[in-house]
């Protein structure tokens, strides 16, 4: 099983549900992928992403859009608004 942390996300392109483009960052390796090949990542059942700041850890899931039925990926909700997705800056 691989564990990938989170570091940046790089912004939806003005689709209609507004979802992300992928995210990226330097743990286990530096890596970036798109929305799509995390979803299937994490569906496959070996991989686990998650964002960490202030030492404080969000595991992210896949959740589908109510409207347009497109799956997307959000932290799993706690009390700490700052590891959501859009808090992590834009990747390079």
């Amino acid at each position: 099983m691989t564990t990938y942390r989170a570091e940046c996300h790089t912004p939806d392109n003005l689709d209609t549900d507004r979802r992300l483009q992928g995210l990226g960052g330097s743990h286990p390796h530096v890596w970036w992928y798109g929305i799509d090949t995390i979803i299937r990542m994490i569906d496959g059942g070996n991989d686990i992403f998650y964002t960490m700041v202030d030492g404080k850890v969000a595991l992210i899931e896949v959740a589908t859009h109510p409207v347009s039925k497109r799956r997307y990926l959000k932290t799993v909700r706690d009390s700490y608004p700052y590891n959501n997705l859009l808090y992590l800056p834009h990747c390079p």
